[in-house]
């Protein structure tokens, strides 16, 4: 099991901060740094710094030589998938291949509206992030691809440079057990949830691996599991993995003295544990906590 950094980018997350984070996760041994994608602060501060993610992940990949990243998660009601690929692939071979990219449905409907953007149904931003996820897997293939799908058709598309491994290491957050796990089965490489006890937990895993059982595809043990540092799986049978934030309170605390609060996880086939810093007053501000609604 990996232990990285989720920090909420949105709450105060200035350059200096951003980067004393990246330099003391590079240098304590922690597997990733992720961050949170988001407009705005979403605890009614409006003016606190909030880099742009993208950018910010950009820096990221010349700052560091070793830990992934990634957003967790990037909506698909910010941008329209093929420019996200796009640039994922931009920034995933800038660092050598180290990037996760983070996909969600999109779930707070206050940032939309301040800042005009459309805010659809929980059906359709599930629509948009299915339609998404296959469009963004199309164009990992280096030859031309057409999709005729309602959202996001694609009509001889290609897009290169390719990720650095040949294909995008996706990561898709959410709850939801209809729609959001089978889009996790279909789709992805690991599986992100946030505020969840170990067994409902349990439980939803059971739910993914239902979703395997039905698209053919075995359930995936502890061995053959990608790890994070190995991001590859075999053609038409993506063992899928599955990801849990955990808030905890760290100063300066490497991943072997944080592993005691994650050790839970391990039975749980957890792969990643990302700790969610309450206070690291040198590295990042306070995350402020917040109802998430991922469908």
């Amino acid at each position: 099991m990996k232990i990285g950094i989720m920090i909420e980018g949105q709450e105060g997350l200035t350059w200096e901060r951003w980067f004393r984070l990246a330099d003391a996760a590079e240098s304590l041994g922690y597997e990733s740094l992720c961050r949170s994608d988001h407009l705005t602060g979403l605890g009614g501060e409006s003016r606190r710094p909030s880099l742009e993610t993208w950018t910010s992940l950009t820096a990221l990949a010349t700052r560091t030589k070793r830990i992934r990243f990634g957003p967790m998660v990037s909506p698909l009601t910010f941008s329209h998938p093929a420019i996200l690929a796009k640039m994922a692939a931009a920034v995933d071979t800038l660092s050598g291949g180290r990037l996760d990219l983070g996909l969600g449905a999109g779930w707070n409907e206050h940032e939309h509206k301040m800042f005009g953007l459309p805010f659809p149904t929980v059906k359709e931003r599930l629509d948009r992030l299915e339609a998404g996820a296959r469009l963004i897997r199309s164009l990992e293939k280096g030859q031309p691809v057409t999709l005729k799908q309602p959202l996001f058709p694609l009509e001889k598309a290609e897009s290169f440079p390719l990720p650095t491994n040949g294909r995008y290491r996706i990561v898709i957050g959410g709850r939801g057990e209809k729609r959001t796990l089978k889009i996790v089965a279909e789709f992805a490489d690991e599986w992100n949830v946030t505020r969840v006890d170990i067994p409902g937990f349990t439980q939803k895993r059971q739910v993914l691996a239902e979703h395997w059982r039905a698209r053919g595809t075995r359930h995936p043990s502890s061995r053959d599991r990608p790890s994070a540092s190995s991001p590859t799986s075999r053609p038409g049978n993506r063992p899928g993995s599955s990801a849990c934030c955990s808030r905890v309170s760290t100063r300066r605390t490497s991943p072997a003295s944080s592993s005691s609060r994650a050790r839970s996880c391990r039975s749980s086939e957890v792969m990643r544990v990302s700790l969610n810093p309450r206070s690291l007053p040198r590295y990042s501000s306070a995350a402020v906590p917040t109802r998430r609604s991922y469908p």
